[in-house]
């Protein structure tokens, strides 16, 4: 069978999905059905609508519970679970940080210390009131954001949509957070590049899926430099400060949103990130500040 490409905008990223497929007409009802639950995801969870359940969960910070849904309930049960597997670093109302932290600002200027500090107290997952029926933030201020694992999930959702429609042979590709289903048609495996945090355009390592999924986190896509130093978007809750111990982490698991939870905690882990991960048993390349590789997901460029 033939491979379709149907490329699509969403959670303000490029994405792609490839699928074999009898004829393009087949591939593209599966491909309109799964980027359509992608942008429900998205327009769900999303930070900067007035009518998402993240909006609403935040307007009410310091005052009534909030009802939740099951999808809804089951994410935040997840990051629940990533909060106490990380130790605290994996916290979903971190995302409060961006108050001080503006890494579009030009030219680039850290953020004042004491306005820091305020989000920082802001930053308490283990204070939130919460049931499978219900959340409440208990101080005005805090924030919830799934910008964590929004994304993994919606890959994940999507590959299910598409064997729900009879794809055997795809890969989803969220930028660069990817989703296979199966093998290619002639059963070789998916040759997925990792970019190189280091030089804009160009692959440092591949990795082979037959099923599954990688994804990466890293210092490159959102950071600014001052001084000579790297000020990236991915913050310690306890200090509100980047980490600085990797310059990218990627890890390959059964599920999208596994193997972008457990990358992110691996960057937020600094020097225990190693016998995290290798506890975890999973597959992973990881880039140290140094650029020395570690990790047996795959092989260098």
């Amino acid at each position: 069978m033939p491979l379709f490409s149907f490329r699509f905008r969403a959670m303000a990223a490029e994405n792609e999905l490839q699928l074999a497929a009898a004829d393009e007409a087949t591939a593209r009802r599966a491909a309109d059905r799964a980027i359509a639950d992608v942008q429900r995801i998205e327009a769900k969870y999303s930070r900067y609508r007035d009518d998402s359940v993240t909006t609403l969960v935040n307007r009410a910070a310091g005052r009534d519970p909030v009802a939740l849904d099951a999808e809804t309930a089951a994410l935040l049960n997840y990051a629940d679970q990533c909060h106490r597997l990380s130790g605290g670093l994996f916290d979903v109302t971190s995302g409060v940080l961006r108050r001080a932290w503006d890494f579009k600002r030009k030219p680039p200027q850290l953020p004042d210390p004491a306005a820091l500090a305020e989000t920082v107290a802001l930053v308490d997952w283990s204070s939130v009131e919460w049931s499978p029926k219900s959340i409440r933030l208990p101080r005005a201020g805090m924030e919830i954001d799934f910008g964590g694992i929004g994304k993994e999930y919606a890959a994940d959702r999507a590959a299910t949509i598409l064997l729900d429609a009879g794809v055997r042979h795809g890969l989803v590709d969220l930028a660069g957070d990817v989703r296979a289903l199966g093998p290619q048609e002639s059963g070789a495996p998916w040759r997925v590049g990792i970019s190189h945090p280091r030089s804009e355009g160009k692959v440092i390592a591949y990795v082979e899926l037959e099923s599954g999924a990688i994804a990466t986190s890293g210092d490159y896509e959102r950071f600014f430099i001052v001084d000579g130093k790297r000020y990236c978007h991915i913050l310690d809750p306890r200090s509100g400060m980047p980490v600085t111990a990797w310059q990218s982490v990627s890890v390959v698991a059964a599920l999208c949103v596994v193997a972008g939870s457990c990358s992110t905690i691996a960057m937020l882990l600094g020097k225990q990130a190693l016998p995290f991960l290798r506890k975890q048993q999973v597959d992973f390349v990881a880039i140290a500040a140094d650029g020395s590789i570690h990790g047996n997901a795959a092989g260098t460029k």
